[in-house]
């Protein structure tokens, strides 16, 4: 037989490893939670400059749609994504990059050289050479993607 004073002892042994086990699940449940919150804060931002087009081929305030090719990572695979710009030369040396993508619902926004206007054949969006809404449904400016010129090449940021 068992004397009664072993009994709170091995109550309280217990009880100490069963509060043990909540701390440590506790503590992985926080790493785990903490993590997915603060890695996209601290999480490395690669700077993806690619080249777009050669500055002495573009003409002078009109958007010219050029097709880049952006390779990201899928898995174990490696997938290749066309995306169109719209390059727009001003003066010498300034280049402009503006997404076609409509800011209404995302359809691809195409040059009419008639009217001198960006359209959305989607819903009817009309944008001028700069990517300023004239009209139609889109509730914002085209979206102006960061470019800089390297010797005759423009590259742009994606």
């Amino acid at each position: 037989m068992h004397s009664s004073s072993e009994r709170p002892e091995r109550r309280t042994f217990f009880v100490r490893i069963i509060n043990s086990i909540h701390t440590v699940i506790g503590g992985t449940v926080g790493v785990i939670l903490g993590g997915a919150v603060l890695s996209p804060l601290f999480g490395r931002r690669e700077e993806n400059w690619l080249t777009a087009a050669n500055l002495t081929d573009l003409p002078d305030d009109r958007p010219t749609p050029v097709t880049i090719r952006v390779a990201r990572e899928d898995g174990y695979n490696q997938v290749i994504e066309r995306r169109t710009v719209f390059l727009v030369k001003t003066g010498e040396s300034d280049v402009t990059a503006l997404d076609s993508t409509c800011t209404h619902l995302g359809c691809r926004v195409s040059w009419d050289a008639e009217t001198q206007e960006l359209k959305c054949p989607c819903h009817g969006g009309v944008y001028d050479p700069s990517g300023a809404v004239k009209s139609g449904p889109p509730p914002a400016p085209l979206a102006r993607l960061t470019t800089r010129i390297e010797g005759n090449q423009v590259l742009v940021q994606l």
